[in-house]
């Protein structure tokens, strides 16, 4: 993972570029995205600055990623049915491992995984666009936790 205050600091200085408004809910938000260790949803970052800023909407937090996004300082993993989840920390393609039982998602550090799109991209004849590489299974936690039952 990468330093979050650098990170927060980034996004501050790229979003005063663009002089786009620093609120405070606004910050919040940025300050959850810099440390998305879990790769929070919009509605896990709207419950923890709900204590802090009890007027923000859930609109304000899907207006701001959507603002990231756009500038390609967010990473958002689509899962269908279930809630999108997004990363402002590493806003780029990389591994996750997702776990099937409590649906965390974490990113796989692997060297071998930082090269293989290009790899496969290459022998195919392919230019690399983007790319994305979950693997799911059952985190240790879950793990542990079936085995107390």
């Amino acid at each position: 993972m990468n330093d979050p205050q650098a990170r927060l600091n980034e996004l501050v200085e790229k979003l005063k570029g663009r002089s786009y408004r620093l609120t405070p809910q606004r910050l919040a938000i940025l300050k959850i995205l810099a440390a998305s260790e879990g790769h929070p949803s919009a509605e896990s970052i709207f419950n923890q600055i709900q204590t802090e800023f009890p007027t923000t909407s859930l609109a304000t937090v899907y207006k701001t990623i959507a603002m990231l996004k756009e500038m390609g300082e967010v990473l958002e993993l689509d899962f269908g049915n279930h809630s999108n989840r997004y990363d402002g920390n590493k806003p780029y393609p990389h591994a996750h491992l997702i776990c099937l039982e409590c649906r965390a998602v974490m990113d796989a550090d692997a060297e071998i995984l930082d090269t293989l799109p290009q790899q496969v991209a290459a022998r195919a004849g392919y230019r690399l666009v983007s790319h994305r590489f979950d693997i799911y299974g059952v985190c240790p936690r879950c793990q542990a936790e079936k085995q107390q039952e």
